[in-house]
């Protein structure tokens, strides 16, 4: 299925889930995160969620991270690209015009630093190709990052069997967790 197609579709199954389903999706995607084999890193890249647009809510993620003492970083849209900040207890916040929760300022952090990246997405196929909204910017930032970066996609729904116009700036996940599955991509 086309990527335009996949919005379509995926935004019209999110609108359909009520407050509630939202909610308890999220804390089972959460619990089904502290699965993985992610949590020897230090340095873990967290998006807050838009809850106009029905996100994962990564509220508990961001809870499980603090708890295990890891650094956090939360994402601020500059100039049509990412900009990354550590989340501090200073931390101040504003919603962005697209509804984003984004730090006002803070510790800069080079992507390059940052060991585990959880990324929004819309749908996701049996290979790791995910659609997301179709501006680039974690496509971007993810090519700033280490080669062995993790890349952690959160899902309220299953793996599409295959995306058919992934190009070469496309870059896959390792990892997408949804209610249901941990799918891992590391060996496709």
């Amino acid at each position: 299925m086309l990527k335009k197609d996949l919005r379509t579709k995926y935004y019209a199954l999110r609108k359909e889930l009520t407050p509630f389903e939202v909610a308890s999706k999220s804390l089972v995607i959460s619990n089904n995160v502290l699965k993985l084999s992610i949590w020897s890193e230090d340095f873990y890249h967290i998006f807050l969620p838009i809850s106009s647009k029905k996100e994962v809510d990564t509220l508990n993620i961001l809870s499980i991270l603090q708890g295990k003492d890891k650094n956090v970083v939360v994402p601020k849209v500059h100039s049509n690209a990412l900009k990354h900040f550590l989340l501090t207890d200073n931390t101040k916040f504003k919603n962005s015009k697209w509804g984003v929760p984004e730090p006002e300022n803070g510790i800069e952090i080079d992507p390059y630093k940052i060991d585990v990246v959880f990324i929004p997405l819309l749908a996701f196929d049996l290979k790791g190709n995910r659609v997301g909204y179709g501006k680039g910017y974690y496509d971007n930032f993810l090519y700033n990052c280490k080669k062995e970066v993790v890349k952690v996609g959160l899902s309220f729904f299953e793996a599409e069997e295959s995306i058919s116009d992934v190009n070469t700036n496309d870059v896959p996940l390792d990892y997408c967790v949804t209610p249901e599955t941990n799918y891992s991509f590391k060996d496709s």
